[in-house]
């Protein structure tokens, strides 16, 4: 049997009708970039996130440059985020000509530590791009308190945390922006890459919307130096047949994180996810943490691999690490919570569709390995 990270045709065939009849609308409508099929669908995301404005850009790291851009980052500017995401949380920010500024997470969450954040303010600070890591927001309350006394923008990278909720409000509506993508493995995918921008203020709407369009309102007279960054028709329409169903498969995905953590909690080492009780999660992934006397994670993998089963490290190297990022002069140790996540942290196959037979199996070949030999005997005998 194979159980995969997930199962995009699974989703695919039960939704066949509905796309392949949106995807010859468009087809027959001759509008192919932006257009009144991209209206709809950001109107609608902008009803969904509770939110005033929602402008659809061509991918998620887009959004962000694009909101941070709108929100006035400029070359020369300090940009506080966290160095346990996936790497374009930072690279929009170098992509602004501006920097960087790590602060390390808080381990129970993954999530940048607020706690932490005031001892990196500058007078060059000029935002704050908390990542909603695997679904769970950050703490909103505290990084918002923080960003009004210091005058600061809030862009929230909410990639993996579409649906996700902080005391009642949806994520992406709470900071200045919001950021979404709609890569295909995402709660809400397209059939390739596309991103949005949410925000409740005006002017950071309106800028996006020029930035997006190389920079102007209307055609040939450019306002702004722009990119070319418009989410096509034809995704927008296949993103609207899915955002129907993304109420239900977010319960889904609830449910089945619910159930992993309930099986998960009998094996000894495994540290299942903390949710605070602030927090409605997304569950975009499900990663759980081996600790020090729990199973091998190399060995774990390979085993499970033996089986059929898809595993994935989100992220295996923290961003100060990376080798894009060493002219910053960040250095081994100095997040030491963002580095011992990236040698513990281990995700398992969730998507809507899973059976909760299939997340027993997983969990049973989890327990299999560790009741014989947490230390990879089974792998190598396999």
């Amino acid at each position: 049997m194979r159980i995969p990270m997930t199962d995009l045709r699974a989703q695919y065939s039960s939704l066949k009708e509905e796309i392949d009849s949106a995807i010859g609308r468009v087809i027959e409508s001759g509008r192919f970039i932006l257009g009144p099929e991209v209206e709809s669908f950001e109107t609608e995301m902008a009803a969904f996130c509770r939110a005033k404005f929602a402008i659809g850009v061509g991918s998620g790291t887009d959004a962000l440059v694009l909101a941070l851009k709108a929100g006035g980052v400029a070359p020369g500017d300090e940009v506080i985020t966290t160095p346990f995401s996936f790497i374009a949380t930072a690279m929009s920010i170098i992509h602004c000509g501006a920097l960087p500024v790590f602060v390390d997470i808080d381990p129970t969450t993954y999530n940048i530590d607020p706690r932490q954040i005031e001892a990196r303010i500058s007078a060059k600070t000029k935002a704050i791009v908390p990542a909603h890591l695997f679904g769970q927001a950050a703490d909103m309350e505290s990084i918002m308190d923080i960003a009004r006394d210091y005058k600061l923008k809030v862009i929230e990278d909410a990639a993996q945390a579409l649906s996700a909720e902080y005391n009642g409000q949806k994520v992406g509506s709470i900071g200045d922006a919001g950021c979404l993508s709609f890569f295909p493995a995402k709660n809400l995918g397209a059939f390739g890459d596309g991103g949005m921008v949410i925000t409740n203020n005006p002017q950071i709407a309106d800028t996006v919307k020029m930035l997006r369009n190389h920079g102007s309102k209307i055609s040939y007279y450019h306002v702004l130096p722009g990119f070319n960054s418009r989410l096509d028709a034809m995704q927008a329409a296949i993103l609207r047949v899915k955002l129907r169903h993304l109420e239900n498969w977010s319960s889904l995905r609830r449910q089945k994180a619910a159930l992993y953590s309930d099986l998960l909690g009998q094996v000894e080492g495994i540290e299942t996810p903390n949710v605070s009780g602030r927090n409605t999660i997304s569950a975009n992934y499900y990663t759980v943490r081996l600790l020090n006397h729990g199973p091998d994670r190399g060995e774990l993998r390979s085993y499970l691999a033996s089986k059929g089963i898809e595993t994935n490290i989100y992220y295996p190297l923290s961003l100060h690490l990376q080798e894009a990022f060493r002219h910053l002069g960040y250095h081994p140790g100095d997040f030491p919570h963002s580095e011992l996540a990236q040698q513990q942290v281990i995700s398992f196959p969730i998507y809507p569709e899973i059976r909760d037979e299939d997340i027993a199996e997983v969990v049973d070949c989890v327990k299999e390995f560790s009741q014989h030999n947490s230390r990879g005997v089974l792998s190598k005998a396999n």
